[in-house]
């Protein structure tokens, strides 16, 4: 019961911040600080919680590797998308949110096996701080664009299904998996958050909250740290 409640809140806030971006009153500027803080947060979970697992229990040169491999697949898929949608849509961050959330929520599955409450709530905390402002700034550049509405909102619905799968399939398929094996998953993801900040998160909210990103980002990574510290 509590996989289920977690991946509900998790995935949900991809369709609440969707719904934001779409339909509600959101500023320029509170949009590029809510993107920002989302950024700092996911600072936070690629380092502590993707990448440094790996190097302290895995071979040092595949992981490294494997958080290469993330960054250039991100940034091949980021072209590809920007190409199709335009350089402006929030196509790019949708595929950001798709690519890291995959990997991401398959090791959120695995997290949930026997893990304390306060564990959990770290885990998912910091996924759900990322993701709400994610999903509101990019369902709401992608509207502006010649989608329609409710066209964008059911893409946003079908990603959040599928990063609900993944997380369904990490809890009850992958729970015999090799710890090995899940942090190079987890660092795969890990390189594709890197490769995301740089190119959609904080180029998007400077261009639109100038220096105020700079708070805004440290903000999201203080309470990711915090919430960091919930699950130790």
């Amino acid at each position: 019961m509590m996989t289920i409640i977690v991946v509900v809140i998790v995935s949900g806030a991809l369709v609440i911040g969707a719904v934001w971006g779409i339909y509600g009153n959101l500023s320029e500027r509170l949009e590029g600080f809510l993107v920002a803080m989302a950024g700092g947060a996911l600072l936070v979970s690629a380092l502590l919680e993707l990448i440094n697992p790996a190097l302290n229990q895995n071979s040092i040169p595949i992981t490294l590797a494997m958080v290469f491999a993330g960054a250039i697949t991100f940034t091949l898929l980021d072209y590809l998308v920007k190409k199709k949608w335009g350089s402006q849509s929030g196509g790019g961050l949708l595929a950001a949110i798709t690519l890291d959330g995959i990997p991401e929520n398959l090791a959120l599955g695995v997290a949930l096996i026997g893990a304390s409450p306060l564990s959990v709530a770290a885990l998912s905390g910091s996924i759900l701080l990322s993701n709400l402002p994610e999903a509101a700034g990019g369902a709401k550049e992608m509207s502006n664009d010649t989608n329609s509405k409710k066209k964008v909102l059911w893409l946003w619905v079908g990603t959040a299904l599928i990063l609900s799968a993944a997380a369904l399939i990490g809890n009850y398929v992958l729970a015999d998996v090799s710890k090995e094996y899940l942090n190079y998953i987890k660092c795969f993801a890990g390189g594709a958050v890197v490769a995301s900040l740089a190119l959609e998160v904080f180029p998007k909210s400077f261009q639109k909250d100038k220096y105020w990103t700079g708070v805004a980002t440290t903000i999201g990574l203080v309470l990711a740290l915090y919430l960091n510290t919930l699950g130790e």
